[in-house]
């Protein structure tokens, strides 16, 4: 590498570590779950997105192994070319029943599928809303379209509204998050829908983070708010509350049709691998049949946040597993987090730009698998961490 272009890497590199926002992995020895091993240590797991604890479930597992013996490790190529295998099929039509639309497609991520829309809806000369904590997915999908981009005020219907109103382009695209995946809250559905109806906007939810939590039969977001007839275009992933791989967008058969053709992320990618669909489909047919786990999930979530209350902690706004702690800075954030993985917990540190800057946090990540011993002795730890003391000190030198 030339020596310029070295000193440059070095320089971001080193100034990431003197702010506090240098990211490194860790390496799992075990699998997926409410406990976790890493270098022989055995920790409580509050950092993961397996929110109906179905990664390491045997029924997933075996489906797995068994479509692996059936159809290989890998598709082999891409869709459209010879990738699209039986079990691919069978997972989007499960899909798409189970979401109530008339077609699934599959993508190999939740961000390829956010690109794949935007690129495929959107042209010069459109225009494109979305809200100001969205994904970065659905961020980069709308800079990248060519479209004329505009992000609205968090959860705010009305200004989303005179921003429509006051548009020029007559072909608009509303993209939001249903779960905002870092604090947590959801997106107004039944308001954001009827602006988008009212101003004739084509309106896209990335359910990522409510996709078998949310809703009485585990539908998502859309359940929750009794608008899965309004949102047009909705993008879930396979990776969170379905334990296995992947994403995919659901709607009319002549948007997966438009997308097939003109999604830049599905027509040149290679698809999926055969197991993680049959994953996929083992962990839906649990999500049907085991409404008790997210009932259980939500008593677990309520009890954490009794907990909260109790140590003076402030309550997130948010009926989701994710239940952030906000700390404001960096160096708070990682600090907590270095403590708690001392008392083997692991509770990441979330630090800008993920989030706005004076917002660093711990984003507590909570699952079916957890037991309420785990969760006692997390609010346990967090009450040594004195975050309750630190709040009320800077409350009072305000």
């Amino acid at each position: 590498m030339h020596p310029a272009w070295r000193a440059r890497i070095e320089r971001a590199l080193a100034e990431r570590r003197a702010k506090s926002l240098y990211r490194e992995r860790r390496v799992l020895d075990s699998p997926q779950g409410a406990r976790v091993v890493i270098e022989g240590r055995e920790y409580l797991n509050f950092s993961s997105n397996d929110y109906l604890g179905l990664a390491a479930d045997p029924r997933v597992i075996e489906a797995m192994n068994e479509a692996a013996r059936l159809y290989g490790a890998g598709s082999g190529a891409a869709h459209l070319v010879s990738g699209h295998l039986r079990i691919h099929h069978e997972l989007e039509e499960r899909l798409a029943e189970f979401l109530g639309r008339e077609r699934a497609l599959l993508f190999s991520s939740g961000y390829m599928a956010n690109l794949g829309i935007g690129a495929a809806l959107l042209k010069r000369g459109d225009a494109v809303f979305e809200d100001r904590l969205n994904h970065a997915s659905l961020i980069d999908a709308g800079l990248a379209s060519g479209a004329r981009f505009a992000r609205y005020r968090h959860n705010d219907g009305v200004d989303l509204a005179a921003r429509l109103a006051n548009a020029e382009e007559a072909m608009r695209l509303v993209m939001t998050d249903g779960v905002f995946s870092m604090d947590g809250d959801l997106a107004p559905l039944n308001e954001i829908a009827a602006i988008a109806e009212r101003h004739e906007a084509c309106l896209v939810v990335d359910d990522a983070h409510g996709i078998g939590v949310l809703g009485e039969n585990g539908r998502g977001t859309l359940e929750h708010f009794a608008v899965i007839d309004r949102v047009p275009v909705l993008m879930g992933t396979l990776g969170k509350a379905l334990g296995s791989f992947g994403a995919f967008v659901a709607g009319e058969g002549a948007l997966i049709e438009l997308l097939i053709n003109e999604a830049r992320t599905y027509v040149y990618t290679t698809a999926l691998p055969p197991a993680a669909a049959a994953a996929a489909i083992a962990a839906l047919e649990i999500v049907e049949r085991e409404p008790e786990r997210r009932a259980g999930l939500r008593a677990k979530v309520k009890l954490f946040q009794d907990g909260l209350r109790a140590l003076g902690l402030p309550v997130p706004e948010s009926i989701t597993p994710i239940q952030p702690i906000v700390l404001g800075s960096a160096e708070a954030a990682l600090a907590a987090a270095h403590r708690l993985r001392e008392a083997g917990m692991l509770v990441p540190a979330i630090r800008p730009p993920t989030v706005p800057p004076g917002t660093a946090r711990l984003r507590v990540s909570l699952s079916a698998a957890h037991g309420e011993e785990d969760i006692a002795r997390l609010l346990e730890a967090l009450s040594r961490l004195g975050l309750g003391e630190s709040r009320n000190m800077r409350q009072s030198a305000r």
